[in-house]
């Protein structure tokens, strides 16, 4: 594997408003890419999606227009603007099509984006991979592997050889490769951009005839020769004889090796992601407020009756659905939420560890190691099974969450390392085979019961680890079967709004209802 998950690249993360980090904080990614691409003079645009894709019937819905559309505009994946972004991109002056074309559905998550002003005329063709992750397969129609980790510089030219030898013996760079097709050009991967002094050389060599350049959109950036200690259980297992190490640490030093960054530097963006996950808990519980959603505010209700000891249950079990909700709510409201690992599943992990935080009394410090150790268990998900649910069912978020609550959970108690792999696994086991399949095609309900239901089963197997219920299938092995058991899922159950609750007679009426609200002014065809 020359690729490996980073925990806030891949698994907690991104920061960002919206309903979905696999339509929203994806498609703003790629969209910025693009901008990058046309040195950001954009003037008309074409996006196409494929008819047997997920996109085709949610890409309005469930934020990839909003997604595109901001990150078109430059902005972030949590600017405050984005819910208004169909208006902004008016305003700036850019066109924008959206047409359903049959492309042979590669991918069911399948972005091609034509771009143009009065100097030329791009294209760039990418698939987002779940929980905000992306790659970039082509761009002008020639392959290429990109995922936004690097400082990219493209050099057009059509005298490759004498270019790339200059390259080679001038420039610092982590890849190097020549593209040919259509058109030819050289990318160079690297930790930032070529010095000017070697673009003032390119732009004067007869064979080159323009130079583009990428910025990364994700956090955390790869690097030449990059290795980690472990990418399976097993193999951690194996890292970990003779060290002793909890599960919290373990995942400080993938991190440190991943992201070439200090153990303190790991735990404090950890914290300042705990932060802003206990901010989203406040302002769902505060209430909130949004035109274009089915649920309304319901948290702080649960808040009232709790409080008034109306709800049997004991706190903690409480306080995590009451948690979930209100995540579940600010997200829905565009609110700011971490993707953990998707935004359609923000709310189990966080509401989890959270509930059980606060009905316990306990430090941000054991929150931060906790959510650390879900990040390590997600890791090993993202390596070798999904987080998008277009590829994997909801059994790909809310039960990948759920699986990594569980462990997390365990560690909070005081549990060993064995019972956090046991509880994981034990709550992947129940997940298997969920659908994904939106009421109305937003990402609100089933979502919010099912993001309820991991976090309860993580509770529920935590407790089961914690007693030494055995697990009987590793880790490892429920990870992969969890591939496999995606792959069978039959497409019209994996958020495309084609079967399951998306096509029942009710579900259809709310859909119609909220697809009477004008908000968007594009032109979609």
């Amino acid at each position: 594997m020359s690729v490996y998950p980073s925990i806030f690249n891949d698994v907690i993360g991104p920061v960002m408003r919206g309903p979905s980090s696999s339509h929203c904080a994806a498609s703003l990614r790629i969209a910025r890419l693009c901008r990058d691409l046309m040195d950001e003079n954009i003037r008309d645009i074409l996006v196409e999606f494929d008819p047997n894709g997920s996109l085709a019937t949610t890409h309005k819905s469930q934020g990839s227009d909003m997604g595109l559309f901001g990150g078109f505009l430059g902005w972030e994946a949590h600017d405050e603007r984005l819910p208004e972004s169909d208006k902004q991109i008016v305003t700036a002056g850019i066109h924008v099509r959206i047409d359903i074309t049959d492309m042979g559905n590669p991918h069911p998550n399948l972005y091609r984006v034509t771009l143009s002003n009065p100097k030329e005329t791009r294209r760039l063709t990418a698939i987002s991979t779940g929980g905000g992750m992306i790659e970039v397969t082509a761009i002008d129609d020639v392959a290429v592997s990109m995922v936004g980790d690097y400082f990219e510089t493209l050099i057009y030219c059509d005298n490759p050889d004498a270019v790339l030898s200059f390259l080679q013996a001038s420039v610092d760079y982590d890849a190097i490769e020549v593209h040919k097709g259509a058109v030819c050009f050289i990318e160079v991967k690297a930790q930032s951009f070529l010095d000017p002094s070697i673009l003032d050389w390119l732009q004067q060599m007869e064979s080159v005839l323009f130079i583009k350049q990428l910025r990364p959109v994700l956090p955390v950036m790869a690097r030449k020769n990059l290795q980690v200690p472990f990418i399976t259980c097993n193999e951690m297992l194996e890292y970990n004889k003779g060290k002793n190490k909890a599960l919290w640490e373990l995942a400080v030093d993938y991190e440190m090796s991943r992201g070439n960054i200090s153990a303190e530097a790991v735990f404090e963006k950890m914290r300042s992601i705990i932060r802003i996950m206990g901010d989203a808990i406040q302002t769902g519980l505060n209430g909130t407020t949004y035109h274009d959603r089915i649920l309304g505010s319901q948290s702080p209700r649960f808040k009232q009756k709790m409080d008034a000891g109306l709800l049997p249950g004991d706190d903690v079990s409480n306080r995590i659905i009451m948690y979930v909700s209100a995540i579940m709510e600010v997200k829905s409201s565009m609110g700011v939420i971490v993707a953990a690992p998707t935004a359609g599943s923000c709310g189990a992990l966080p509401g989890a560890l959270f509930g059980m935080a606060h009905a316990k009394g306990l430090s941000e410090d054991v929150l931060v190691k906790a959510m650390l150790s879900a990040g390590l268990i997600g890791v090993f998900i993202a390596a070798h099974a999904t987080f998008a649910a277009e590829v994997g069912g909801c059994m790909a978020e809310t039960g990948s969450g759920g699986g990594m609550a569980a462990a997390a959970l365990v560690e909070m108690s005081g549990g060993s390392l064995a019972q956090s792999l046991a509880a994981a696994s034990i709550a992947l086991q129940n997940s298997l085979g969920i659908i994904c399949d939106p009421i109305g095609n937003r990402v609100e309900a089933p979502c919010l019961g099912r993001n309820t239901m991991a976090a309860a089963n993580a509770l529920s197997c935590a407790n089961m680890a914690l007693a030494d219920y055995e697990h009987l299938v590793p880790l490892d092995e429920v990870i992969d079967t969890m591939k496999v058991v995606g792959d069978q899922i039959h497409h019209t159950l994996r958020c495309t709004n084609l079967g399951g609750l998306s096509v029942t007679p009710a579900a259809k009426k709310i859909e119609a209802m909220l697809e009477s609200i004008p908000h968007q002014v594009y032109k979609s065809c």
